[in-house]
């Protein structure tokens, strides 16, 4: 499994404003496009003191399925246009990691 990671970040105001558009449009966007390989999405949030962190973790099967996402260039953001216009600032390149062990303590 492959995970890719990715960081975006906000203004206090824009932080319920770009999560919204995350849920609403980016990640059923993501979904519609059926790519073969890919499981799932992890948002997360972290107020900072001025400003707030987005961290972005999609669950591929395996590298192709990340290549069948973005293209050759696997480690190119996906940052649609809109999502720009209220990130302060984001990570140009994703991280990808490949997952060795799962613990679940059944939370």
């Amino acid at each position: 499994m492959i995970l890719r990671i990715w960081h975006g970040y906000t203004t206090k105001a824009n932080a319920d404003v770009y999560e919204d558009l995350l849920r609403n449009e980016i990640f059923p966007e993501i979904e519609s496009k059926k790519i073969h390989g890919y499981k799932r999405m992890q948002l997360f949030r972290r107020e900072l003191n001025s400003e707030v962190e987005f961290i972005t973790v999609m669950w591929f099967e395996k590298l192709e399925s990340v290549i069948n996402f973005v293209g050759e260039d696997y480690e190119a953001v996906y940052v649609p246009e809109k999502a720009r216009k209220v990130l302060a600032r984001f990570d140009q390149k994703s991280v990808h990691c490949e997952l060795r062990e799962v613990i679940d303590y059944n939370f």
